[in-house]
């Protein structure tokens, strides 16, 4: 039982490995698996994340975060709600491609990310801007979703969820720059100190215990 005053929790998991993530391969919009290495990521995710009595589970519709997520199911008998809005960048035309490849095939847009001037804007690239009009309404109607002193968890991807945790805190993106990429199968918390308040941020990058 939670106290009606009492404020919500956020949890955002990044997905677990995949082959493409070890290569440095650009994954986008991909719909690629966990490698073995991502599902022991999951599983341990799993363990430490259900000591939180989570009462939601909301996933990424790509298969890497829905397998993710199925850990998550397991270990606390929650159902994940998939949702497109929560999906990676859609990286374009760069999709597949690590670094070498990159920096071939578009060499101005490679020097404009190794300087970071911002994403690099390849054709059929979402932008920041479409990224946060899509997973901010997701991740507060997820917050919305939960009732005083609850805990919620979204499964999601790395760049995508950084932006989007700079929107929900209300921080300027240019602070993204200053911020470590979250690992695979690491999280961030956010929470309420009393429902209806402002979210904070509680714990960045952490990992299963």
């Amino acid at each position: 039982m939670t106290a009606a005053g009492e404020g919500r929790r956020l949890v955002l998991l990044r997905h677990g490995r995949t082959a493409w993530n070890l290569a440095g391969r650009a994954q986008g919009h991909a719909d690629t698996d966990l490698d073995e290495t991502g599902h022991t990521q999951a599983a341990a995710a799993a363990t430490s994340l259900a000591a939180l009595a989570p009462a939601q589970l909301w996933s990424s519709d790509l298969a890497r975060a829905r397998q993710t997520a199925s850990y998550v199911e397991r270990a606390t008998g929650l159902a994940a709600k998939a949702d497109a809005r929560l999906r990676e960048y859609d990286v374009g035309a760069r999709q597949g491609m690590d670094l070498d490849e990159f920096a071939a095939a578009f060499p101005a847009e490679h020097r404009q990310w190794l300087a970071g001037d911002g994403l690099p804007q390849v054709p059929g690239a979402e932008s920041t801007d479409d990224v946060l009009d899509r997973m901010l309404p997701a991740l507060r109607e997820a917050l919305g979703a939960l009732a005083p002193g609850e805990t919620g968890i979204v499964v999601t991807h790395g760049a995508a969820l950084k932006v989007a945790l700079l929107g929900l805190l209300g921080w300027p993106q240019e602070l993204s720059t200053g911020l470590e990429g979250v690992h695979n199968c690491h999280w961030v918390e956010v929470r309420e100190l009393a429902a209806g308040e402002r979210l904070r941020l509680a714990a960045y990058n952490r990992r299963p215990s």
